[in-house]
């Protein structure tokens, strides 16, 4: 009986032992990212606009028309390139470039007015639309005022000069220096106007991860003080995400799709398992086929995906991320924009819009396919020709996207291997209906897709 009460006791003291431990919060998970998203943002896609190339006119006013045509087609974001006035000094080109920053508080007159800039961004708002402007915090012109008046908040040569950013061949700016905590709150403060007096939604901030975290996250929540704010990074990096960024760069996606296009789908499994099981859940990815970098220093859309663009640009629409569409991509924009002079945009009826109007349709619909946590997890359903073909399925409260993407320019017949996606679908795009069982063969042209939901 004594023995019998003993084990008793040790039995007790062992559960308690157990239950105290794993009620330590040293062994509790937690979700890496920190921030709020804005509520608005659940579901949103992402347009990135260059005002100087959009009109003839390349200003606000101008743009301000092409609204209408963009809400129809799907766009929640409006992503303003930078609109601050261009430093003369070192300047490249006739115009110079727009991340050549002379002053932080002002309006490029080119594009028009301060007031002009307000009348945008409450139209933007009146329709149901957020606005970010593009953000150079690590830079500023030659002929900023700050270099004069405190150049002790610019990086130095060995020779005590000005210089760019290290390395880089960015000869019309010179680079800030972080460690000046005047110039830091200077930033801040300038970045709070924007979103107090212009009520702008928050911001792409340049070359983020050139600027120490630390800035970041302070100053997100000092913008978040005023009003919830949705902040993207040109950058690729986990870290950002925690208390500074919504969203950061799918760079590496980009990459990993052009070589799909040429025969090499083994990069896109390979980011697909890294973002799943490396990058937070509740992260944003910002997926693109095209931006201004990529317009203007790498080459078209075209001829980087060639005939397999179509399915490149379903797969950013389905994948984790906020897919993003370039100024003209919509109207079939086929040549590289100057970057520091005028090249206007051709608008022409194309299909590509009508193509992102029902892929965004779909994603604002359709909760697999919503940003971060809100949206479901990309699971991979085996087939037997994954050297050519992609699929996957994404699954959030009952509601499913099923994406097969032929990443070939040959017909295949191919084997989806898994069985738990069973069950009847609608195709996007055709609008046939689908009974999948399980083990179920299809066949795909070349560079075809099928995207099934329920």
């Amino acid at each position: 009986m004594k023995n019998s009460c003993l084990l008793i006791l040790v039995l007790a003291l062992l559960v308690s032992c157990i239950q105290k431990s794993t009620n330590d919060s040293r062994y509790q998970p937690k979700e890496y990212v920190e921030l709020q998203h804005p509520e608005w943002s659940k579901n949103a896609t992402i347009y990135e606009v260059n005002v100087r190339q959009y009109t003839p006119e390349g200003t606000f006013k101008a743009f301000e028309s092409h609204l209408p045509r963009l809400k129809k087609m799907g766009i929640d974001i409006i992503w303003l390139m930078p609109i601050h006035p261009i430093g003369m000094e070192k300047r490249k080109g006739t115009l110079g470039s727009e991340y050549s920053v002379k002053d932080y508080y002002g309006v490029n007159p080119e594009y028009g007015t301060k007031e002009d800039f307000k009348a945008l961004v409450d139209k933007i708002h009146s329709m149901g639309m957020y606005v970010i402007l593009d953000w150079v915090g690590n830079h500023s012109a030659w002929d900023n005022p700050l270099a004069k008046e405190h150049p002790d908040w610019y990086t130095k040569t060995k020779g005590g000069d000005f210089q760019p950013t290290p390395w880089y061949d960015w000869s019309d700016v010179i680079d800030f220096d972080y460690n000046k905590p005047e110039m830091r709150k200077y930033m801040t403060d300038a970045m709070k106007y924007w979103v107090k007096d212009l009520d702008v939604d928050g911001y792409r901030c340049d070359v983020g991860g050139f600027i120490p975290v630390d800035f970041w996250e302070n100053v997100r929540t000092e913008l978040d003080e005023i009003k919830p704010v949705f902040m993207l990074a040109e950058w690729e990096s986990r870290d950002l995400h925690k208390k500074a960024f919504d969203m950061t760069y799918a760079w590496s996606l980009f990459k990993e799709l052009e070589k799909a296009t040429k025969g090499q789908t083994g990069g896109l499994v390979e980011y697909m398992a890294h973002d799943v099981n490396t990058f937070p859940r509740n992260a944003y990815r910002m997926t693109f086929t095209d931006n201004h970098d990529m317009n203007s220093w790498y080459n078209t859309p075209f001829i980087n995906f060639g005939d397999g663009l179509k399915a490149a640009m379903v797969f950013t629409c389905t994948v984790n991320g906020m897919p993003l569409v370039y100024s003209g991509q919509e109207a079939g924009l086929n040549k590289s924009l100057k970057f520091f002079d005028k090249d206007e945009i051709e608008w022409k009826d194309h299909e590509f819009y009508d193509f992102f109007q029902k892929l965004f349709e779909l994603k604002h619909k359709n909760q697999a396919l919503w940003n971060g946590a809100w949206g479901g997890e990309m699971v991979r359903i085996d087939n037997d020709k994954p050297q050519h073909v992609i699929s996957f399925v994404r699954e959030k409260n009952k509601q499913v996207v099923l994406p097969i993407i032929n990443f070939s320019a040959e017909t295949q017949q191919v084997k989806l291997q898994d069985t738990y996606y069973a069950g009847t679908y609608t195709e996007l795009f055709s609008n046939k209906t689908y009974t999948l069982e399980g083990g179920d063969v299809l066949s795909l042209a070349p560079w075809s897709y099928l995207v099934l939901y329920k």
